[in-house]
């Protein structure tokens, strides 16, 4: 875990003053926020904003989730996309827009093209998951398979858009994207006026420097403060590398289940953004994402895409601390369901309530029976089994199992390997 805390940043005790709230920030003003959320009126829905029980017993202040998940084309791209597009001239929107994406910003580029009128054709590397591919054709881009990763696709975006004329349509780094994905913040405040803290993730910076701007400046007007979060995957943190380098920093991404914001470097106006008004930056593991969308599926019974959790898991991980009212954004729901399914049985895993053991049994009758009782006992369950002759680390006179229990949690877990150890066996964890 890593945290980067803003210069001269902060509102609870053990960090530092935040900047002046009356201090300018690059980018946006107010007035281009709420003329962005006149323009996406009768196209963006106002999410909902559900409060978690769960989540505000464990903070120890109310937590609310502000569920973009549950957004048209399922995440908030559509705002900034739509936001952008909405502005171009007649000519501009003769010649078409061009995108290039791999996931949430593909779609909200082109559902927001085919609501004003407009051809989009959509750059996506050869590897795209059918769920993200389908949904972009289904929302009327014409959809380009190039290369095997996102720069390739990006290369042959730009390219398209020099033979043709096209406007590209940035993920990010534009201020009319900015300014539409801000619109959320201003929702924000409409539904939780006594906010104090807002967590919100962070990819190429976008939607935390909208959501940030917006907020503090809709808050200078009332005097106040609201302390922003910002989180990013451990695996893909550029932000935490650029603003100790006090400028955009390129990184070597690793490859992380959060894949929505997994960006090497991020963009230049987000970052200033950033820099200015958010009052610190933390990293979170797959594991602890992993951990969050179990919590979010059975506490919450919501769906939300990895990227969208980090939220959930800086709380879960003790990484937020807050005095007052805390919302969370949830930025995306899209996510291949065989995905989930991997990254479900991660998160239970990480959670204890799947354990994978492997242990020698003497090679005689009856030996599976006794370990099944033994985890029967304990309440437990087997759901898989694997017994084999043939591992050279067991002795000649021995077989390996390797069992997978599902249980309560790290007790409980805890409880079933105690019991094969009375009984004489040697549990490996694996």
């Amino acid at each position: 875990m890593t945290d980067t805390t803003r210069p001269g940043a902060a509102a609870l005790p053990g960090t530092a003053a935040p900047a002046p709230t009356g201090s300018a920030l690059p980018g946006p003003d107010l007035a281009g926020f709420e003329a962005a959320r006149a323009r996406l009126v009768d196209v963006v829905q106002v999410t909902p904003m559900e409060r978690s029980r769960y989540l505000s017993g464990m903070l120890g202040a109310e937590v609310f989730l502000k569920c973009e998940n549950l957004q048209r084309t399922g995440a908030y791209k559509i705002r900034g996309a739509y936001n952008m597009l909405a502005k171009l001239d007649a000519e501009q929107r003769a010649r078409g827009v061009v995108a290039a994406s791999a996931g949430n910003h593909a779609q909200g580029v082109a559902f927001a093209a085919t609501e004003l009128g407009m051809r989009s054709t959509i750059f996506m590397p050869v590897g795209v998951a059918l769920p993200k591919l389908q949904a972009t054709r289904d929302y009327g881009a014409a959809v380009e398979l190039r290369g095997l990763d996102f720069q390739t696709a990006l290369a042959a975006a730009i390219e398209h858009v020099e033979r043709t004329g096209a406007t590209f349509v940035p993920p990010y780094d534009h201020p009319d994207i900015i300014e539409g994905q801000g619109t959320l913040g201003l929702e924000i405040l409409d539904q939780v006026p006594d906010a104090t803290t807002v967590v919100v993730p962070i990819g190429g910076g976008g939607l935390a420097a909208g959501v940030a701007s917006a907020i503090r400046q809709r808050a200078a007007l009332d005097g106040r403060e609201i302390r922003i979060i910002g989180v990013q995957a451990e695996r893909a943190a550029s932000y935490v590398d650029s603003l100790a380098a006090g400028e955009p920093t390129t990184i070597v991404t690793r490859p992380t289940i959060a894949d929505g914001i997994a960006v090497a470097r991020p963009g230049a106006l987000p970052f200033a953004i950033i820099r200015d008004a958010v009052d610190e930056v933390v990293t979170v593991s797959d594991d602890d994402i992993a951990r969050a969308l179990i919590v979010l599926l059975e506490r919450a019974k919501l769906v939300v895409e990895p990227a969208g959790a980090v939220a959930i898991a800086a709380i879960m991980t003790g990484l937020v601390a807050a005095d007052g009212p805390t919302v969370t954004v949830l930025s995306g729901g899209n996510v291949d369901p065989l995905f989930m399914e991997r990254v479900i049985s991660r998160g239970l895993a990480a959670s204890q309530r799947y354990l994978k053991v492997r242990m020698a049994l003497p090679d005689r009758p009856g030996q599976l029976a006794i370990i099944a009782q033994i985890v029967s006992d304990e309440q437990a369950n087997v759901v898989e089994v694997l017994h084999t002759q043939h591992d050279a680390w067991t002795s000649i006179t021995d077989v390996s199992i390797d069992i997978s229990v599902t249980t309560r949690g790290p007790e409980h877990a805890e409880r079933v390997l105690e019991a094969l150890r009375r009984a004489g066996y040697e549990p490996q964890v694996l």
